[in-house]
């Protein structure tokens, strides 16, 4: 068929077969925009949870493993000459030194966490191009019948 012919039968088309085709346009256009914006979100959520487990470790570290540590590692520097004191001081440094590591990892996941804005971008641009779609005025005459439409 060529492109004349297809013209033609593009201009044939009745009122119903566009209004069917424009919906079914616009459909697609929406579960393609829901759809990317879904795929934006689901890599924060990735990142989100990254950043979480990062954050959830830190607290696990900071709070189960700190007695036991403590008193193995202090005691362990402590016979090596130091006093007990110092060597508990010394210890609870270092833990809190981790668990700060720990916290900026996942201070740095979260900070790369974005709007979805390809979406916003997409959804702007398609209420912007439907927004500008005017219908297309009907002709006026004399003889209009109403048409009476049933309630069932």
């Amino acid at each position: 068929m060529s492109a004349v012919d297809q013209e033609a039968q593009g201009a044939e088309r009745t009122l119903g077969q566009l209004v069917a085709s424009a919906t079914a346009e616009m459909s697609a256009l929406v579960h393609d925009e829901i759809a990317l914006a879904k795929a934006e979100i689901r890599e924060d959520v990735k990142r989100v949870g990254s950043g979480s487990a990062s954050l959830a470790a830190a607290g696990m570290l900071a709070v189960f493993s700190l007695p036991a540590l403590t008193f193995a590692a202090a005691y362990g520097i402590h016979n090596l000459g130091l006093g007990l004191a110092w060597s508990f001081l010394i210890v609870g440094s270092a833990f809190l030194l981790i668990a700060g590591v720990l916290v900026l990892i996942a201070v740095r996941k979260f900070k790369k966490i974005t709007p979805p804005e390809r979406s916003i971008a997409s959804v702007k641009q398609t209420a912007a191009l439907v927004g500008t779609v005017k219908p297309h005025p009907r002709p006026v005459s004399d003889n209009v019948v109403g048409v009476a439409r049933s309630s069932s």
